[in-house]
């Protein structure tokens, strides 16, 4: 995935005001290099709105043993000239749209370890506070989406409403589909509670069914196959278009070029691969601008239908938002 880094990653590395990471050495104090990266947030402006992109770091996987096919995974990435295990990016999207502040997937909190959870800082590094988020859209519920929800218990977003298909927590907040599914399964289960539930303890989760126009100017867009109610969203302002679609891609390495490939997490993996060929045809026949949550950060660009698959074409990095 990391193959799909440009320019505007490391651009906006240099740029970043500081957060969480260590602070700067001068030249009298040791040097100035440290293992750490700068504060992930990307700005982008979309008609009226504005959107941040915030990494909450990544998630380091060996995909070809957690995907179907394992022979066409690993040799995607030695042509892509990337070692396994690979460093997913995890990356959520921030839409000010002048009256509401709407925050799209939240990370993993707690739940990753040391690599991920970033999200509050860097929100914070990129002028916001947790406290100022209104409105919270889940693309699905999965450790990486809706871990960062609530940490300890608490909620994080103490006055957002938060928004997901009806069919997600219909599954995930069930003991009883718990005790009927597979038991590599069942750790998410119990994450999605813990993580899940105090918004529904304090009346602040919202369900919809399907395509729905959540606030102006966002719709949801349904996704059904990784989970039960996995959803995109397309936000629109004068006329253009941002469609920030979740777990479509979890490896550009791969699933670009072979849409049929899946990936253990898949809850109906048949139905995943055909939304997957569902959403990537309509992205490169309309042309809009994707965000991907699992492609390299900042996770923007577009779709380009090829003779035999597709192929990710990142969006220029812009020093002016």
């Amino acid at each position: 995935m990391r193959h799909c880094l440009t320019r505007a990653v490391l651009a906006a590395a240099l740029i970043a005001g500081p957060a969480n990471a260590a602070p700067a050495t001068t030249a009298a104090g040791g040097g100035g290099w440290q293992p750490q990266q700068t504060p992930g947030f990307y700005r982008l402006r979309l008609g009226d709105f504005r959107v941040t992109v915030l990494s909450d770091g990544v998630a380091s996987r060996d995909v070809s043993s957690i995907m179907s096919n394992p022979a066409t995974v690993r040799r995607a990435f030695a042509d892509a000239h990337q070692a396994l295990p690979v460093e997913l990016s995890i990356n959520c999207y921030l839409i000010d749209t002048g009256s509401q502040r709407v925050l799209v997937d939240t990370g993993a909190g707690e739940l990753f370890g040391d690599t991920a959870g970033s999200l509050v800082a860097n929100l914070r590094a990129a002028g916001y506070a947790p406290e100022d988020i209104d409105v919270v859209l889940l693309t699905h519920i999965h450790g990486d989406h809706s871990g960062g929800l609530s940490v300890g218990g608490k909620r994080v977003f103490p006055r957002a409403l938060v928004y997901v298909d009806r069919r997600d927590p219909a599954y995930w907040l069930d003991v009883q589909h718990e005790t009927q599914a597979p038991s590599t399964r069942r750790l998410s289960f119990q994450q999605s509670r813990q993580t899940v539930n105090p918004y529904v303890a304090a009346g602040m989760l919202r369900t919809f069914d399907g395509d729905t126009e959540i606030i102006p100017g966002i719709h949801s867009v349904t996704e059904y196959g990784h989970t039960p109610g996995m959803n995109g969203y397309m936000v629109e302002s004068k006329g253009q278009r941002l469609y920030l679609w979740g777990d479509i891609i979890h490896a550009a390495e791969v699933q670009f070029r072979h849409p049929e490939v899946t990936i253990d997490y898949d809850v109906d993996a048949a139905a995943a691969s055909a939304t997957r060929a569902t959403r990537l045809s309509d992205a490169a026949k309309q042309g809009y601008l994707v965000g991907g949550a699992h492609l390299s950060f900042p996770g923007l660009g577009h779709v380009q239908a090829l003779d035999q698959g597709y192929q990710w074409m990142p969006l220029p990095y812009s020093a002016k938002p």
